[in-house]
């Protein structure tokens, strides 16, 4: 059965939403005669008030529940920022909570979160699988993802497309006839990295090729610079590798180096994420700049929409990249 919203009082009684807001909300500025009419509006079509929406109209405060993986502080901090921000103008309360990795499950964390009566939850975990996208849609709460493109009854997601920049540049290089490609497993994050990996491979099938540079490091390695100064010294260099996070990118870098391999004459490198390690970095690594801070100021702002019960609100929102060459790539 079709969930009954301000939306269709509004349409029923003839009259603004703000109308109807005001008429539910107890408002004085309303005649009897536009009153009697959403009152009987309400009544046919059995709606009832959503206490959320009503505490936003009374200017009360609500919470959000934001959940984030422990060990990436490093690249949420600015998402948490633009999610604060915004959080401060409609005059919402942030509840922060941690998610580590082994020890926590992120639907155990979600689960005793609802039971603390929050109004809705944030979420931003770069090792979510499908399993625990399924999970979430079984929710009634609202929630929105940050990162990861996913969508449902209840939740709704803002995220930059990893895929499709990984495509573009993969595409720049065939153009330029350097098929010599390889991406580095990030263990950390498997969710980017496959999205890497499908964007590299859907270029190398667009020319009639096959990608075969994806390279996994073996369990006995703790680090990627670790197995990289030993893969380095067996293996000859790539045109371009692209590694996730700023700490492989660094990696690639230096044991190249230590193995004769000259950034960038010899090889290219570019990172994904960018931070600002990457321009402390000598050479200064090439890297897609990712919008953190509106990541969490959308994310954020479709969490209010989506308490405001406003059905016209995207389900799912893309937000743009920015490819920062530096000094890793030759152009």
């Amino acid at each position: 059965m079709k969930r009954v919203t301000i939306y269709d009082v509004a349409k029923e009684a003839g009259v603004s939403l703000a109308t109807v807001s005001r008429v539910i909300n107890g408002s004085n500025v309303v005649k009897a005669p536009t009153r009697d009419r959403v009152q009987a509006a309400v009544d046919k079509l059995g709606y009832k008030p959503n206490a959320i929406a009503q505490g936003l109209a009374l200017q009360k405060t609500t919470t959000i529940a934001l959940v984030v993986p422990e060990a990436s502080f490093t690249y949420t901090g600015q998402i948490i920022n633009g999610l604060i921000d915004v959080a401060k103008i409609y005059n919402y309360s942030i509840m922060l909570h941690t998610v580590t990795a082994g020890i926590t499950d992120i639907s155990m964390v979600i689960e005793e979160i609802i039971k603390s009566h929050v109004d809705g939850v944030i979420v931003y975990n770069d090792k979510m699988v499908e399993e625990d996208m399924e999970k979430l849609n079984s929710y009634s709460i609202p929630i929105v993802v940050i990162g990861n493109c996913v969508s449902g009854d209840m939740i709704h997601s803002v995220y930059v497309d990893i895929e499709k920049a990984v495509f573009e540049i993969t595409s720049k290089y065939l153009e330029e006839g350097k098929d010599n490609i390889a991406i580095l497993q990030d263990r950390k994050n498997s969710y980017n990295c496959m999205q890497m990996v499908m964007g590299a491979t859907k270029a190398f099938e667009a020319k009639g090729k096959e990608f075969r540079g994806f390279i996994e490091i073996p369990s006995e390695y703790r680090t990627s610079y670790d197995f990289l100064s030993h893969w380095f010294a067996d293996h000859r260099h790539y045109d371009l590798m692209i590694g996730n996070r700023d700490s492989q990118a660094m990696a690639i870098v230096n044991a190249s180096e230590e193995n004769g391999i000259k950034i960038p004459e010899d090889m290219e490198v570019v990172c994904v994420i960018d931070t600002k390690y990457n321009t402390m970095m000598r050479p200064q690594i090439s890297s897609f700049s990712i919008p953190s801070y509106d990541l969490g100021a959308v994310s954020m702002r479709v969490m209010t929409k989506m308490l405001q019960e406003d059905t016209e609100s995207d389900a799912e929102i893309e937000l743009s990249y920015l490819f920062t060459p530096r000094q890793t790539t030759k152009n």
